[in-house]
């Protein structure tokens, strides 16, 4: 269905907050920031600005959607034959093996990480946004599998799968925010992928199987 002219607007009133409040971020820190300045800087209200984001770390992390249900869809999407822990192995290769910018492999995502560092409440969102992944992944894979309410087999496949993904992206934010070029942190990301594949036991990258036909 194509979009109305209402909600276009819309989504270029919330894009261009959001732009706005992260540029004002990067400058000067998310904590040092206010919803006030924001919308004085967006040349909005400030209901305005809470309107499209409920709370301040939402500005800073407006597309954590995408982030919640990414290990989902890679399981989801998995090939005939595919494990669910391979097909996430194999998504990620593929994302860094092309120095994609959703595994943070882009010049400016170091001064990205630096303001979360630099900030508490945002670390928080951040292990919050990281535990729902968990939980989002753990849902997934029960269904997927149909395993019953009471079996915890989805939840221990759900940490050892997650923790590939959190270990690798953990990596290449110290490695970016130590100022490493984008193509070198891919080769050596690489090499981590293929060392956390190893120590994986059969059991996890056998799991889930998707049948063929």
């Amino acid at each position: 269905m194509a979009e109305g002219l209402r909600e276009r607007k819309k989504r270029q009133t919330r894009q261009y907050i959001s732009d706005v409040a992260t540029g004002l971020f990067l400058e000067r820190g998310f904590d040092a920031v206010t919803i006030a300045e924001i919308a004085e800087a967006a040349d909005v209200s400030v209901n305005t600005v809470y309107n499209y984001f409920p709370a301040k770390e939402d500005l800073f992390f407006d597309r954590s959607k995408g982030v919640v249900d990414r290990l989902s869809r890679f399981v989801r999407a998995r090939r005939a034959g595919e494990s669910a822990a391979l097909a996430v192995l194999r998504e990620l290769r593929e994302e860094v093996e092309s120095v994609s910018p959703k595994v943070g492999l882009i010049d400016g995502y170091e001064r990205f990480m630096k303001v979360v560092h630099g900030s508490p409440s945002l670390q928080a969102r951040l292990w919050y946004m990281q535990r729902e992944q968990y939980e989002d992944l753990e849902a997934t894979l029960r269904e997927e599998t149909g395993a019953a309410d009471g079996d915890p087999m989805p939840a221990l496949m759900a940490g050892q799968i997650n923790w590939v993904h959190q270990t690798l992206m953990t990596t290449i934010a110290q490695e970016m925010i130590a100022g490493r070029k984008p193509a070198v942190v891919s080769r050596e990301a690489l090499v981590l992928l293929d060392e956390m594949e190893e120590l994986l036991s059969e059991r996890v990258l056998n799991y889930g199987v998707r049948a063929a036909g």
